[in-house]
């Protein structure tokens, strides 16, 4: 039986790429979630008056790949110590959250960012919070499987998101 896994960590354009070339992934599907308002458009989101979040559903088949394992490809493609936002992506729609849908999600989720935590990987307290899910809502057609329909656009995202890591290693 398959199984929904929801991440926000910035832009969902960078978060849909390291999850669906994965196997035993099903979809990746970029959406908002965890606001107060029905059915937000992505105009609405960038206000950041609804207050949903850029997030990621995935669907995934637990034989294959477990929900263990998308936390740890989440952790790897987001800052966990910036609560208001994600690399260059600033705002509280950019925040790093965890969304689970179930007692085992949330364990699992709380299990590994105590592991990260206790791993002195990060200098800053770990942030990202892990919240019950909400009503996840698609977003439109154009941000749907970015990386792949605008390759160019997309590495310019992914090479932003380099250089503000750099920079910010600098100061």
């Amino acid at each position: 039986m398959k199984e929904t896994a929801i991440f926000a960590g910035g832009c969902f354009w960078c978060m849909v790429k390291p999850f669906d070339e994965q196997p035993g992934i099903d979809s990746v599907v970029s959406g908002y979630t965890g606001g107060h308002t029905t059915d937000p458009t992505y105009e609405e989101v960038l206000t950041q008056t609804t207050g949903h979040t850029e997030a990621v559903e995935i669907t995934f088949d637990p034989t294959i790949i477990s929900y263990k394992q998308l936390v740890e490809i989440y952790w790897n493609q987001t800052d966990p110590t910036d609560a208001m936002g994600q690399f260059q992506d600033r705002g509280d729609n950019y925040r790093p959250v965890i969304f689970v849908k179930n007692a085992e999600q949330r364990a699992a989720a709380e299990a590994s960012k105590e592991q990260l935590k206790l791993s002195g990987r990060y200098s800053k307290p770990i942030v990202t919070t892990i919240e019950t899910a909400t009503v996840f809502y698609p977003a439109e057609a154009a941000h749907q499987d970015f990386y792949r329909h605008h390759p160019v656009r997309y590495e310019q995202e992914q090479q932003e998101r380099k250089d503000y890591v750099t920079a910010k290693e600098e100061k």
